[in-house]
């Protein structure tokens, strides 16, 4: 009798540790799903952001580049100046990421960049294009990266993957062309346009992963 109490008794005790286990990973994966679905917005929200940024910069470079030289300089250092910014507040979106590491680099890239082509500009618009190409490449590269690892959990970063290679691309093209006569500041509004475009498209399909999440909650 006491053997068939005893089994009962530990029967029970599985099941109840085994309803506990249960709980706690439901517990673990709302808590988790929740997280990304915050990250999603945060992030849809900020891209949007980056994206008009683009797009004014654009439109402002085509409006100064031939008519004042002064404002177009102004101009191309703001870009990397921004995008340092756009780095904390990309941070800051993504505060529950294990490591930083990539944004850190990337925020001292364009930090330094946003320095060097303001001396370099000193020199001549060639020299400013080589800076800023080289720059693209460093930030396409990290963004590749921050791409590839974000889409493990948050999908939607094909987008940023495709832009971060073009960007390497772009750079490598604006160095080996940076003394091209028929080039000039102008040039790097199709670089910016393609970034805003890639914003854009990350943003909407970041959308697609916080209405999953929500519907399935």
């Amino acid at each position: 009798m006491k053997n068939v109490q005893g089994d009962t008794a530990d029967l029970w005790d599985n099941k109840t540790l085994k309803i506990k286990i249960m709980t706690l990973t439901s517990q673990s994966n709302t808590v988790a799903d929740a997280q990304t679905v915050e990250t999603a917005r945060s992030l849809r929200k900020l891209y949007f952001i980056r994206a008009a940024f683009s797009v004014a910069w654009v439109i402002l470079v085509a409006l100064f580049a031939k008519t004042s030289m002064e404002i177009a300089s102004i101009l191309l250092i703001i870009y990397p100046a921004w995008d340092l910014a756009g780095t904390f507040l990309d941070m800051r979106a993504n505060h529950s990421a294990a490591s930083k590491t990539p944004q850190y680099v990337n925020a001292v890239i364009s930090g330094i960049t946003a320095v060097a082509v303001g001396v370099a500009l000193q020199k001549g618009v060639p020299e400013a294009l080589m800076v800023f190409g080289a720059w693209a490449i460093g930030t396409g590269l990290i963004q590749l990266i921050l791409g590839l690892r974000r889409r493990k959990f948050l999908g939607g970063q094909w987008p940023m993957i495709i832009s971060g290679g073009q960007s390497i691309i772009g750079g490598s093209s604006f160095i080996l062309l940076a003394h091209d006569p028929t080039k000039g500041i102008t040039s790097l509004a199709g670089y910016a346009a393609f970034g805003a475009f890639y914003y854009l498209l990350a943003a909407f399909r970041l959308s697609r992963t916080v209405n999953h999440s929500a519907a399935t909650a």
